[in-house]
């Protein structure tokens, strides 16, 4: 039996290790975390990635834990609403996604859906790994050394694995002069169900509240340029102090979402960055998700690009009986397209957010809405998922 290493834990790990174990592999998930990390942003499925949800059998699970948002309203500084977009818009596949679930309720559903079939192994990390032409050595922080047939990289934009395999950080991540934050607060607001967005076209700045299942409570948003971002992103503190340095004076109810900062339990911030990477493996260790292949918050599409690929490595490594140079080729040949699209969605989304320059004296040419059209397709709808007829599965 195939033995696989996947590092990660969030989504794209689980994800993975779902249909690695349906194809007949033997999975390990390896997470530096205690444990699963609850909360996060609002994620989105559209598309095909609906389809990937529905073929994992996850459907009615997934919707059941949806955040349940109608919709949501761009306000003015005034709370003016200056337009609306509903969850039924473009077959629930618009704006606001009829399917979107905190990041964290979706990660704990993959780990229930795999617990008992995939050996999770929480509060550790691979320290060490060296490959050859049959398998994979690894060492792990805790002392521990096995051996695997493959290992797969779903650690996010920070992948640890990458580094340690494919290089710096700084040759693939590519950072697009935007910094997003997010956390829980009171729902002192009146959010009920539909999302609020507020953005200063002035200064670049967005803030937000979206609703939450637990309906005492709010998800705030918020995000500002920044051409350069050297915050540790393990230096909480130092992030919550950029933060309101970043977003004093924007009006509207900033100061009220700031004020909740320090008791919060679920603070996030980060760059918004893309990975460019030209190949997501080397030998017998590939990259899935943001670690290979991030296309930033702002296109709306990562967690769709984790389900799908997932569907697709797990697929294309049973087709090609579990040889990786194979395996991994097939899988970036049907993944590769589908991502592009997406990390060219979310460079468009960046673009329309930040202060732009002065307007040129002649009239900017009128969009390409032929090109743009395509573009969102492809961006939904743009991965085949075959049906892997006469591959092995368990749930079948």
């Amino acid at each position: 039996m195939t033995e696989v290493l996947v590092a990660g834990a969030s989504i794209a790990g689980p994800a993975l290790a779902h249909w690695l174990h349906r194809r007949g592999a033997e999975v390990t998930v390896v997470e530096r975390a205690p444990g699963l990390r609850p909360g996060g942003q609002a994620v989105d499925a559209r598309g095909v990635a609906k389809d990937a949800i529905r073929l994992m059998g996850l459907d009615k699970e997934v919707r059941a834990a949806r955040t349940e948002t109608a919709g949501a309203h761009t306000v003015d500084a005034d709370g003016t609403v200056l337009e609306t977009y509903r969850a039924e818009d473009d077959g629930g596949d618009g704006y606001i996604a009829d399917i979107e679930i905190l990041r964290g309720d979706l990660s704990q559903l993959l780990h229930d859906d795999t617990r008992d079939g995939v050996e999770y192994v929480f509060d550790d990390r691979i320290s060490e790994l060296t490959q050859d032409a049959d398998g994979v050595d690894v060492t792990f922080a805790s002392g521990g050394k096995r051996r695997f047939d493959l290992v797969i990289g779903a650690d996010g934009l920070h992948s640890s694995l990458r580094a340690m395999v494919f290089g710096p950080r700084e040759n693939y991540v590519r950072h697009l002069g935007l910094v997003l934050a997010f956390y829980s607060v009171p729902n002192e607001f009146g959010i009920d169900g539909w999302m609020i967005d507020h953005q200063d076209r002035e200064s670049g700045r967005t803030a937000g509240l979206r609703p939450l299942k637990d309906k005492s409570r709010a998800m705030a948003m918020m995000s500002f340029p920044a051409a350069d971002f050297d915050v540790d992103f393990r230096d909480v503190e130092g992030q919550k102090r950029l933060l309101r340095e970043q977003m004093a004076g924007m009006g509207w109810e900033t100061e009220r979402i700031l004020a909740h900062l320090d008791d919060t339990p679920d603070f996030y911030l980060d760059q918004v960055a893309q990975v460019i990477m030209p190949s997501w493996s080397t030998g017998r260790v590939a990259l899935i998700g943001d670690a290979a292949s991030s296309s930033s918050p702002m296109s709306g599409g990562g967690t769709g690009l984790a389900l799908v690929g997932a569907y697709l490595l797990a697929g294309e490594l049973a087709a090609a009986d579990w040889n990786p140079e194979a395996g991994f080729a097939g899988y970036e040949t049907r993944m590769r397209s589908f991502v592009e699209a997406n990390q060219e969605i979310g460079r468009m989304h960046v673009h329309n957010l930040l202060p732009q320059p002065e307007p040129a004296s002649e009239p900017a040419p009128e969009p390409d809405m032929e090109a743009f059209t395509a573009l969102i397709d492809r961006a939904i709808n743009g991965a085949e998922l075959p049906d892997y007829a006469g591959l092995p599965d368990s749930r079948a």
